[in-house]
């Protein structure tokens, strides 16, 4: 079976929930990406579950695909709508961030090795905050993802992202392994594509 490249899945989360957990974190630090050629401007990430025995901001932010354990960092102590949204994902949950692209900031065309539901990873991402002038696109075609809206995307292919906006876009990240339950939303995205 060929997978799409991106899939709306069937979640719808409360943008004001999510905003306030958001809010709630107003104080933590924002650890800038560690692949400073891959963008221009603020591209920073919030450490929400990471793998287990981690504690330096930058191997925090970094979803290693070599690690089997995963844990809740500190920072999720104060958000329960996020905690709420990673219950509702009924698989293997291994990194989650926040991740941050100011207002003028632009992510470069790249590929994240190996992450697609293909290879057994899967990156759901939920927009906490956007506005209509940011561009994300993936094998050159725009997706725009509404907040609380929950959004599959085969970044193992190019894609890029540009804040042309005057707010924040944040969303939450979830890598997830792509098990029968995840790969259940897609076979039946198929079936629905050959009706």
């Amino acid at each position: 079976m060929a997978y799409p490249d991106r899939l709306q899945l069937p979640f719808s989360f409360d943008p004001g929930l999510l905003q306030r957990d958001l809010d709630a974190l107003a104080a933590a630090p924002w650890t800038a990406h560690f692949v400073r050629q891959n963008y221009e401007g603020d591209w920073s990430v919030i450490p929400l579950r990471c793998a287990a025995g981690e504690t330096h901001p930058i191997r925090m932010i970094y979803s290693d695909p070599a690690a089997t354990e995963f844990v809740d960092t500190p920072f999720l102590e104060p958000c329960p709508y996020f905690r709420d949204v990673i219950a509702a994902f009924a698989c293997e949950v291994r990194s989650v961030r926040l991740m941050r692209l100011t207002s003028g900031s632009v992510i470069k065309e790249h590929t994240d090795l190996d992450l697609g539901v293909e290879t057994g990873a899967a990156r759901i991402h939920v927009p906490v905050t956007t506005n209509p002038d940011v561009e994300f696109l993936l094998n050159r075609t725009r997706v725009e993802m509404g907040e609380g809206q929950a959004w599959y995307l085969r970044l193992g292919d190019p894609h890029a992202v540009a804040n042309r906006g005057t707010s924040d876009r944040v969303h939450l990240v979830l890598d997830l392994v792509a098990d029968d339950w995840l790969m259940g939303f897609f076979e039946a995205a198929a079936v629905v594509d050959e009706v």
